[in-house]
């Protein structure tokens, strides 16, 4: 096990995924269309399809809805213009940044995240500025309220799905896998049962900085609520220890 995980508490984490639900079907939707364009509508010949659709129960999105989204992407493939662009920054204190977005308008994306940084003293830096700082890793969140199992058994359950480590917090466990291993390790706790809080590949970061000046808290708030607003940006990565 490690004890390296920084995510906000469960109760958190939930207010926050309720607050943002309206939003994050938008970007689930806006990801399923740019899946599709890219590899057809079969999730079973379309593995960035199969980690949308993962995201998306993980974020109780109803499977019509789902099915919806495909089947409306599959009919309108010549009319989706969106792209991925990631840009890298730093917050106060030189906090790393990288926001991901998916848009069909880079110059005023550009310019939003831009504004965003520089609103809370911070600036947008060149690609791979502060990447290298993160490790991409698949991540599953299992609430400990929903799944009460013991903690040795569950880690052997998921290593033996493939994962490459496993963390006990205080009210959750976190699973971390290769990004290539990430479907087949959801798959297989999807099948035993084991409710997820949220299933997706992301950005791990390698060390936490921690800030204990107020003005620079929030200075890098506002620049994180800047961005989580933007409707172009898919996710926010940072290493602030929270």
């Amino acid at each position: 096990m490690s004890g390296h995980s920084k995510f906000a508490n469960i109760k958190h984490k939930k207010e926050k995924n309720d607050a943002a639900k309206g939003k994050i079907f938008t970007i689930i939707g806006r990801e399923i269309a740019v899946a599709v364009k890219e590899g057809g509508p079969d999730p079973a010949n379309n593995f960035k399809l199969a980690q949308v659709i993962a995201k998306a129960k993980a974020n109780n999105m109803p499977n019509d809805t789902i099915d919806r989204g495909i089947k409306k992407a599959a009919g309108d493939v010549g009319n989706v213009n969106y792209e991925y662009v990631t840009y890298e920054g730093y917050g106060p204190n030189g906090i790393a940044i990288i926001v991901d977005a998916l848009t069909d308008n880079k110059n005023r994306t550009a310019a939003n995240v831009r504004s965003a940084f520089t609103k809370g003293q911070g600036n947008v830096g060149t690609p791979g500025c502060v990447s290298f700082m993160f490790d991409k890793k698949g991540q599953i969140i299992i609430d400990k309220e929903e799944y009460d199992a013991e903690a040795d058994d569950l880690m052997m359950q998921v290593l033996d799905a493939g994962a490459e480590d496993f963390s006990e917090e205080e009210d959750s466990y976190e699973v971390l896998t290769d990004p290539d291993s990430f479907e087949e390790v959801r798959k297989a706790l999807e099948e035993a049962g084991i409710p997820m809080l949220s299933a997706e590949v992301t950005m791990i970061p390698q060390n936490y900085v921690e800030l204990t000046d107020e003005t620079a808290i929030k200075n890098l708030q506002r620049t994180l609520d800047l961005l989580e607003d933007d409707d172009d940006v898919q996710a926010v990565y940072h290493n602030w220890d929270e």
